[in-house]
């Protein structure tokens, strides 16, 4: 991985939201091609060492997912969402960690993949939490060593695309 392929994670304190942006060596089609289909979904998103299992997955507006990660000793963890936007530009879904002892956790991420020259794209997103608390604690939980570790392992998939 190169550095100008670095994750900057931004969250202010004291705000509800941060900001992701990460740029790859492939151009919009493909990023957008590995969001939304699920063979090549289910190989990169999440960190090193989890299984990941679909159990719902219709990335189209309007659409709804499901997934379970499963670590190397058996422990599930749940994830759902809708897809509220979907395409090529933007990406526009809700999140929510089904493993907090209430429900009602739900983030909503704005995904933006802007073309840059040399078949280059920049993905930009806005997570915006129920609470600070929320925010926090996600970022408390290793959210950052797992987007890292999902990013790099996506950075292999589109260099074999």
């Amino acid at each position: 991985m190169s550095a100008k392929n670095k994750t900057t994670i931004t969250a202010e304190p004291g705000k509800q939201e941060l900001f992701i942006t990460r740029e790859f060596d492939a151009p919009r089609e493909l990023v957008y091609k590995a969001h939304v289909d699920p063979k090549l979904y289910v190989q990169w998103l999440g960190p090193h060492g989890y299984e990941m299992v679909l159990e719902t997955f219709e990335p189209v507006s309007g659409g709804r997912y499901r997934y379970i990660h499963k670590d190397k000793d058996g422990n599930e963890y749940g994830f759902h969402g809708t897809f509220h936007e979907m395409s090529e530009e933007l990406m526009i879904q809700t999140f929510e960690f089904e493993g907090l002892p209430e429900r009602g956790h739900v983030v909503l991420d704005t995904m933006k993949l802007e073309e840059l020259p040399g078949n280059r794209t920049r993905i930009k997103i806005q997570s915006v939490y129920q609470s600070v608390t929320d925010r926090d604690g996600m970022i408390q939980a290793g959210m950052e060593k797992g987007l890292n570790e999902g990013y790099e392992r996506l950075d292999e998939i589109l260099i074999k695309m």
